[in-house]
């Protein structure tokens, strides 16, 4: 069983070690605590782990499990034999072809690399909707907040925070529970005009290099913008 798992180790797409055949139990721990269990017709988390280990890895690749599976971590967790099971069903996501990446999730990566936000919100469409509802939340008649303007790209704050491109999109009075905080905390913080997305789609579809790129220009707005702190509300 070894010899075999090991010389097939260089052509595989999911990294595997011929230990983990004799490590799992098949005792279904993992199955048995996972959210997704029973969402796909014949596969759990146990299932797939078998499907791997035995060189069918294709097979779970071409599944709708590996993104059924929320990546939450529990069956690793509850593993007896300690076996990285996130890590692979992870690496199911990566090795799917991106054009077959289910739902929007690889277009709103490529978008968010082409606009600096998933949906591809325009910089000037996203500039007014920050100015209006500053002016809105200064002005409430419930929670008026004196003063109150939204800092963008201002240099030097100690937060600079990340936006979830939805909520300019379509929920924009999201933000204000923030900025509420903010502003009672008397909070020295900025968002940044470009790059502004904070969800990264490239970390839940497996794309590690577009994801990457995605981590270094939030980290570059803040040091371009010489801030201390990075927060990602999402």
């Amino acid at each position: 069983m070894e010899a075999a798992i090991e010389v097939n180790r260089k052509n595989r797409k999911i990294p595997v070690i011929p230990e983990m055949a004799d490590r799992c139990y098949t005792c279904g721990t993992c199955g048995g605590g996972c959210p997704a269990t029973g969402l796909v017709p014949g596969w759990d988390a146990r299932k797939a782990i078998r499907a791997i280990v035995f060189g069918m890895e294709q097979e779970v690749v071409d599944s709708k499990w590996p993104w059924v599976c929320t990546l939450c971590g529990r069956c690793q967790y509850q593993c007896p034999m300690g076996i990285q099971l996130m890590r692979t069903f992870r690496a199911c996501r990566t090795a799917r072809e991106r054009d077959l990446v289910p739902g929007p999730i690889h277009k709103g990566t490529m978008m968010n690399l082409e606009r600096g936000n998933n949906l591809g919100i325009p910089k000037d469409d996203f500039l007014f909707l920050l100015a209006d509802l500053g002016v809105e939340m200064e002005n409430d008649e419930e929670q008026p907040t004196p003063g109150f303007y939204v800092p963008v790209d201002k240099e030097g704050a100690n937060i600079i925070t990340t936006i979830n491109s939805k909520e300019p999109f379509g929920e924009p009075d999201d933000m204000k529970f923030w900025w509420r905080i903010f502003y009672a905390a008397k909070e020295d913080w900025t968002v940044s005009s470009v790059n502004l997305e904070g969800v990264n789609w490239g970390l839940f579809s497996g794309d590690d290099p577009r994801m990457k790129e995605q981590v270094g220009r939030v980290i570059e707005n803040a040091r371009r913008l010489k801030c201390k702190t990075i927060l990602y509300p999402e």
